[in-house]
């Protein structure tokens, strides 16, 4: 059986950054990668995203984005970003081999894969992200619903929602982006649920710098307020805003969550009750490492047990691009290299030991 020294499971921009990270150590790892491709989840979601972050604070170490450092790429743009990286990166990127269990074995690690073979490992990266394991929570008659229901993960674009009743629920970034753009460029009627109102931050505030660049003077991009967040949080919407107006002409319009579901008769919290088409769970996404559940080392929402990255219950284990593993910019472009270095320093440490 093949053992290597670090296996890095997952070749986004997480699984890249740490491979990176830890070639500077000298270490030797291998990145393993489920897709046909080292470009992580961005290849999946829909087509006109684009990032919150410009160019200039969305590069990974060695290789700047390129282009005007003001520009908000596209989806498409990060996705080649990515694949550049991936051809230029010192390590070895293993792509179509999807880890399917991780055990404790002999010190170290068994990897068992999808394709039935083995590799040992001294240290293993958990680097998979969120896109996999989408949140969809238990909302009153939501399994009775009988139009067309699907998280975010699985919108693409608005054409096949044309005319149609939309429900969009969530709060934040994508929900209201893609409420807007159903309402827009499908001409459907759109509704916004949530539990809470939507919370904005201007993309340009004070001068017209970009928040990032606040974000990053005053330090609050990297200060270590992961481990005083308890579950997921609802990020406010960065907005340069088209969006805020969009709601204030109602289009799509904004509504307290809805009480009730049957069949495809949806019931508000004023008593209305009307026929729905579809519905959108623009809810976020959990931890997706279900592969770690035989090392008994997540907790609750099948969230790992680690501290700024390092798991409490595995030494040689670690994590990179966990939302808010050490910071606000954990599981961004922007900053998931940060947390990547620290995790390879901690690790190089652990490796050399007798």
């Amino acid at each position: 059986m093949e053992h290597l020294d670090v296996a890095v499971i997952g070749g986004g921009q997480s699984g890249l950054a740490a491979a990176h990270a830890l070639r500077r150590r000298g270490r030797t790892p291998v990145v393993l990668e489920a897709s046909a491709r080292a470009a992580g989840s961005w290849p999946h979601y829909y087509d006109s995203l684009t990032l919150f972050s410009p160019a200039g604070y969305s590069s990974l170490p060695g290789l700047p984005f390129g282009g005007d450092p003001q520009r908000y790429p596209h989806r498409d743009e990060v996705v080649a970003y990515l694949l550049r990286y991936a051809d230029q990166l010192d390590a070895e990127i293993r792509t179509g081999r999807r880890v399917s269990a991780v055990r404790a074995e002999d010190g170290g690690f068994l990897l068992a894969l999808e394709d039935g073979s083995h590799l040992a490992a001294r240290a293993v990266v958990a680097a998979t992200g969120g896109f996999g394991s989408p949140n969809r929570p238990a909302l009153p008659g939501l399994d009775s619903f009988t139009g067309t229901l699907l998280h975010v993960t699985d919108y693409r674009s608005p054409e096949p929602f044309a005319g149609q009743r939309v429900v969009v629920v969530g709060a934040g970034n994508s929900a209201v982006q893609v409420a807007a753009e159903l309402a827009a460029r499908a001409r459907a009627r759109v509704s916004l649920a949530s539990r809470a109102p939507v919370r904005w931050f201007k993309q340009r505030p004070l001068g017209g710098m970009d928040l990032h660049f606040w974000l990053k003077v005053t330090g609050l991009d990297t200060a270590p307020l992961g481990r005083f967040q308890r579950g997921p949080a609802t990020m406010a919407v960065i907005d340069d805003g088209r969006y805020r107006a969009a709601l204030a002409a109602g289009a799509p319009d904004r509504r307290p969550m809805f009480t009730s579901i049957e069949g495809s008769k949806m019931t508000w919290q004023d008593g209305t009750v009307e026929d729905v088409d579809a519905i959108v769970l623009a809810t976020g996404y959990r931890p997706d490492l279900g592969y770690l559940a035989p090392l008994d080392a997540l907790g609750v929402h099948r969230g790992p047990r680690h501290r700024d990255g390092i798991s409490l219950t595995h030494p040689g284990l670690a994590y990179v691009g966990l939302e808010w593993q050490r910071s606000l910019s954990s599981a961004s472009l922007r900053g998931v290299s940060r947390d990547a270095r620290r995790i390879a320093r901690r690790l190089a440490a652990h490796l050399a030991q007798p």
